[in-house]
């Protein structure tokens, strides 16, 4: 079977089947070490096979490996040879306590000794082996350090049969992953090779007991073979562009690590990035080899490569061992040792007895004793974060911290100054786009902001937004990918589950911190509507009142539910002679996704995050695409403001990847999504994966009724503000007006009138009536909505074009002599475009169902003196907002959402709350 169809059939087989599928059990000998080699071995027994013998290596300094350990809790027999061969032939004695187990297949999951042939083709299925390439590429033991050194985009692993050459063996399954552009050997481990290889190493084994595994020959086309990366060879020739240096650093992290001579000595680089910006303010650093001096700037050092372009590596580790991060090389011995207080006291001794319980060989864990020195690896580490976690779950610690503090006095110091959050105000590193506009300096980030800090996206990707007004380029905006949505997603069920969010009092701390966040975004109020101007096109006056203006107000009245939110006290039958009392709990949900559109950036992310978080969640905020920048300007007040890490998260990009995944990530609870309803079906399509929550506020046609005993001149004002407020890009605007035909000439004649006044242009001018429509595509798909509109028959009595000046501007426009069946009486403009249709006098029951007479049910409006008819209307029209004598009339304290395809639940008011809670019931027999 050749290779390419064999690949096709495997995805198919082992995902869509299922293990179930597989119906034989082996007796299998594991050869070989670690995590990996425990994982494998669990999973292949609980799958049924029986490992009748574990092959590893003698224990280290004390230690059994993690295979050992599990092989021998379990009672299954354990050998620990030191060697298999001596002077290039089998110890016998070995290999016959190899064969005395009888195995019918080798697993060898991750093995570093050379197996005699003797032992690979004893059993009667021979011998598999896991390697972390996709063979024939990358053969030998650097295989993963390999695929990032030379830049490969694609990653993976290969379990093939063993034979007599050097991983040239037959190959039985492959799976394969996207590089991303800073991925290390740990991210590219933890994320795929790990877990992905532990699953196929346990399908492998199925696939032989079925008798169904194939042996297809490694091509010859292809095939590299690369010697073993030690430290003597890994250092950084400097006579290269900065992508090849990154990928050298980044192949390199954290073993062997890839060095330079800096003022002497060997200094090893860890964590790089490509750094796609202007050269950064930083005091300079000679560096042996370098033709350019490096950088130390606060984000870390910076070198360059022979093209000019730039890398940002952020640990540096010298050559007693200690690490510091590459922003503090000039100040790293400037920290004078902490007091400690009692509790940090009892504390340190704490960690020292979690230290002794890993270095069982050291007799005593002194302040010199070397973590590392000791005989830690780094699967310990994960072991004493794990359990300082569960004995102080308000310290944060990253595995990041351990290499940073390898000596315990200075780990102890580092995480006493953690657990005080002394920590804090250095970690908020902000990269800037700056620009002089509006009679001031706006400073506006424009990376993702994770776990509390503005980072690149994971493979290094970015866009441009676009200021409507001109056209022109704003700043180059970080485009999240998979592994960042993972990274925030994590993040934000961590903050949730184990942070100190989670453990708040809701008054003194949640509601305060709402109420500094609104503070702070009523300092910066001129600023964020100058941003909100420049990325979306909205009129600056507006902006400041409305998007700026309601997103304090929305935050203001959410922080002061967060000590109100209480459940009931229930009555329910009594069993004599016992007694039940029975009440409900409101609960946070988990981590709610929110995704918002771009018509309003600041004051829908205000309007369902304010909700979110007074009910005590946390979240991952998915701006839209075109307009990202005020949300990541909230990211910064946000942290400005207190907000644990974690808590708030923002991720520019693409909804159909970011978005998405969002919708189907099985950690995240809740959706709350405002935008199209096509793409709010989908959303619920991908929430259906975990069955999580889901609010959405979607598509409108809202029909606004005007009726001849209205007072006209205020129709007039209001029926254009219905359809032009916001360049008409407004969730609620009056889609289709219905003009009772006695009114209908005059009101059209009084409309153009008013239009004519209006004055189009620069949206920061504070004179301009209408801005540009927010992006160039929707802009496009107006002009054709109007050509449609022309085309069906309507009459097209004003606007209609593009304004011929730069920028995004679509003249206001109406429509007149617009029948029901026509495409723009059915379908939604989303822009300055108001639909005029007549109805005869009096004809209220008809004009009723010719409102009615849609799949949308956002919003509606009505102008009448008549209050009893106005009521009557009101009660049957449907739609979640019903406006009378007035139109885009909200409130925070108010109930916002839609009926039918416009979507269920609600924004703003107590309801907005519950859609963020669940109901716990309690009852208690006493």
């Amino acid at each position: 079977m050749p290779l390419q169809e064999y690949q096709f059939w495997d995805k198919g087989y082992g995902r869509d089947k299922g293990l179930e599928a597989y119906q034989h059990k082996l007796k299998l000998a594991l050869i070989g070490q670690s995590i990996f080699g425990q994982e494998v071995y669990n999973k292949l027994r609980k799958e049924g096979h029986k490992v009748v013998g574990v092959f590893t290596v003698p224990d280290k300094n004390g230690q059994a490996d993690p295979l050992a350990l599990a092989a021998e809790k379990d009672g299954t027999p354990v050998f620990k040879f030191p060697r298999w061969r001596d002077k290039g032939k089998p110890i016998q004695e070995v290999v016959a306590a190899y064969k005395s187990v009888g195995a019918e297949l080798n697993v060898l999951p991750f093995c570093t000794q050379f197996i005699p042939m003797d032992v690979i083709d004893c059993p009667k299925h021979g011998s598999i082996i896991y390697h972390p390439s996709i063979l024939p590429r990358h053969r030998g033991a650097s295989a993963i350090n390999w695929t990032l050194i030379q830049g490969d985009k694609k990653a993976g692993f290969t379990i093939f049969w063993a034979d007599d050459g050097l991983d040239t063996g037959p190959i039985l399954l492959q799976r394969e992953c996207d590089v991303g552009q800073n991925d290390t050997v740990d991210d590219l481990y933890n994320r795929f090779l790990f877990p992905e290889g532990i699953k196929a190493m346990v399908e492998a084994v199925h696939l032989i007991a079925d008798g169904k595994a194939p042996r297809i020959p490694q091509p010859k086309e292809g095939a590299t073979y690369e010697g073993i990366q030690k430290k003597e060879n890994a250092e950084i020739s400097w006579d290269q562009p900065a992508a090849a240096l990154h990928n050298w650093i980044r192949g390199h992290d954290k073993v062997p690590g890839a060095w330079a001579t800096i003022d002497g000595q060997v200094v090893t680089f860890y964590g790089s990035s490509l750094l796609d910006a202007s050269v950064p303010a930083g005091q300079e650093l000679a560096i042996k080899g370098a033709s350019r001096p490096g950088l130390v700037t606060k984000n870390g050092l910076v070198v360059f490569g022979n093209d000019g372009k730039m890398v940002l590596v952020r640990n540096l580790q010298f050559e007693d061992g200690k690490m510091i991060p590459a922003s503090k090389y000039f100040s790293a011995d400037e920290t004078t040792a902490l007091e400690l207080t009692e509790e940090e006291k009892k504390m340190a001794e704490d960690i020292r007895a979690i230290w002794k319980g890993i270095l069982s060989n050291v007799a005593v864990i002194e302040d010199s004793t070397d973590f590392f020195k000791s005989g830690a690896s780094s699967m310990h580490v994960v072991r004493m974060l794990e359990e300082i976690k569960q004995k102080y779950s308000g310290l944060q610690l990253q595995n990041e911290d351990v290499y940073m503090a390898t000596k315990f006095a200075d780990f102890i110091q580092m995480a006493v100054r953690k657990f005080r959050g002394e920590d804090k105000e250095d970690e908020l590193v902000i990269d800037y786009v700056s620009k002089n506009v509006n009679n001031m300096t706006v400073n506006m980030p424009y990376q993702c902001f994770i776990n509390g800090q503005f980072i690149n996206a994971d493979d290094g990707k970015t866009y441009d937004t676009v200021n409507p007004a001109d056209g022109s380029v704003i700043a180059s905006v970080s485009s999240a990918s998979l592994a960042d949505v993972d990274k925030a997603v994590a993040a934000a069920k961590e903050a949730f589950e184990n942070g100190e969010w989670g453990k708040m009092n809701a008054r003194e701390k949640k509601g305060r911190l709402m109420y500094r966040l609104a503070d702070l975004m009523e300092e910066h109020q001129e600023e964020l509507a100058t941003i909100e101007s420049i990325d979306s096109g909205a009129v600056y006056t507006l902006a400041l009142k409305t998007h700026v203006g309601m997103s304090v107000q929305t935050f203001r009245y959410f922080a002061g539910w967060c000590d109100k939110i209480q459940g009931a006290t229930i009555p329910i039958n009594q069993a004599r002679p016992n007694h039940n009392l029975t009440f409900t709990k409101k609960e946070p949900i988990g981590v709610c996704a929110i995704v918002i559109p771009w018509n309003y950036p600041l004051m829908m992310l205000a309007w369902k995050s304010a909700a979110c978080l007074a009910a005590g969640n946390t979240l991952v905020l998915k701006p839209a695409q075109v307009t990202p920048l005020t949300s990541l300007k909230f990211a910064e007040l946000s942290a400005k403001a207190g907000f644990p890490k974690g808590v708030i998260n923002i991720l520019p990009g693409s909804g159909g990847l970011v978005g998405q995944h969002l919708s189907e990530h099985p950690d995240v609870r809740k959706v709350g999504f405002t935008g199209s309803t096509p793409t709010g079906k989908q959303i619920m399509k991908s929430a259906a994966t975990n069955l999580k929550k889901v609010s959405l506020e979607l598509g409108g046609k809202s029909p606004l009724i005007i009726f001849s005993d209205c007072e006209l001149d205020r129709a007039v004002k209001m029926g254009m503000g219905a359809v032009f407020f916001n360049k008409g890009e407004n969730c609620i605007a009056a889609g289709r007006l219905f003009v009772e035909e006695s009114i209908h000439d005059e009101f059209v004649r009084k409309v153009v009138e008013e239009i004519k006044k209006m004055k189009i242009g620069d949206p920061l001018d504070r004179s301009t009536d209408h801005g540009p429509q927010n992006h160039k595509a929707h802009l496009e798909k107006l002009l054709q909505y109007c050509e449609t509109g022309v085309k069906e028959g309507a009459t097209l009595v004003y606007g209609g074009r593009q304004v011929h000046r730069p920028g995004f501007f679509m003249e206001p426009t109406v429509f007149t002599d617009v029948e029901d069946h026509m495409y723009i009486a059915q379908e939604e403009s989303f822009g300055p475009v108001m639909v005029i249709s007549k109805f005869k006098n009096g004809d209220v029951d008809g004009v009723l169902r010719r409102a009615n007479s849609t799949e949308y049910g956002l919003a509606s409006g009505v102008f009448t003196k008549d209050i009893s008819k106005a009521l009557y209307i009101s009660e049957k029209l449907e739609a979640g907002t019903v406006f009378i004598n007035t139109y885009n009339k909200t409130d925070v304290a108010a109930p916002f959402g839609g009926f039918k395809q416009s979507g269920f639940g609600k924004d703003l008011g107590e309801e907005a709350l519950h859609e963020y809670l669940r109901t716990k019931a309690i009852t208690v027999e006493y």
